[in-house]
């Protein structure tokens, strides 16, 4: 989120981090643990924000763990490391079993990132960042985790179901889901089409994908990210389509109200990848 009123980003990436943590499919996981090798493992986190994937993941693998976190911004990286991210979230990971988690950090763009800086990972992981790439940039994030096993979770499609139903959600959906595809500098985000083209790079390279949904179900019991999230929600589709500022003040105190009084219901969809 870094439209202007909204949260800090480190701040909203905590309080989305819970309903993160309840979305992802859990079998993926399953089927990649039953194919860890018996020996420390190795795990390479792109684009790990304040440490979200870490926290939920490690405690899920048997085994001593090595991961390293890969984010272009330090500040969140100092953040994953001090384990400040959220409040209820303990500072000491360790594995299934008890083993150590050992944890570095590396600042880099991902986009510039090569088969060599992943050599003898185990595992392949990322978070909520495939929209935030291009094409282009899935393309070769993908040849540089060819051989490797790869899971890539929470990434939006482009589905969103607000209840009770209003005559202006599918106008506003369409517009926050071109706002996703924008244009920033030079790079055309890949936003809702990401999986697909996450699906299809990993096809050219002769790697099988599985994908499992992953949805946020949004209730009276997260009114504060369902508020955040709206807010958010709005403003990129308002952004994205000046036009539609005059009908949303009224659609958002319609929306507010309903949320203060715990009707609002809202599905955010995603998908996880596991390839390889």
């Amino acid at each position: 989120m870094t439209t202007d009123g909204l949260l800090p980003f480190p701040a909203w990436l905590g309080l989305r981090e819970a309903a993160d943590s309840v979305a992802r499919a859990t079998e993926l996981v399953d089927a990649v643990s039953e194919r860890m090798p018996a020996r420390p493992l190795m795990i390479h986190d792109l684009g790990s924000g304040t440490g979200s994937m870490l926290r939920w993941l490690a405690p899920r693998l048997r085994g001593p763990q090595y991961w390293t976190l890969y984010d272009r911004d330090p500040e969140l990286l100092a953040l994953a490391v001090a384990g400040e991210a959220a409040e209820s979230v303990p500072t000491q990971v360790t594995a299934a079993d008890g083993s150590p988690v050992t944890v570095t950090t590396r600042c880099a763009d991902l986009t510039r990132l090569t088969a060599a800086d992943l050599a003898g990972a185990d595992l392949v992981t990322a978070s909520a960042l495939l929209d935030m790439l291009t094409a282009d940039e899935i393309e070769r994030v993908v040849a540089a985790c060819v051989g490797h096993p790869v899971l890539f979770m929470i990434s939006v499609v482009g589905r969103v179901r607000l209840t009770p139903a209003d005559p202006l959600d599918a106008e506003i959906a369409e517009a926050f889901n071109d706002h996703q595809r924008r244009s920033v500098g030079d790079r055309r985000l890949a936003g809702p089409d990401a999986v697909t083209a996450t699906i299809e790079a990993f096809a050219r390279h002769g790697v099988p994908v599985r994908t499992r949904p992953s949805p946020w179900r949004l209730g009276a019991e997260q009114a504060q990210l369902t508020a955040e999230w709206f807010r958010g929600w709005l403003a990129a589709a308002c952004e994205q389509r000046p036009d539609l500022a005059g009908q949303s003040a009224g659609y958002a105190r319609r929306r507010h109200a309903e949320a203060a009084a715990g009707r609002l219901g809202v599905v955010v969809e995603h998908e996880d990848v596991l390839a390889g």
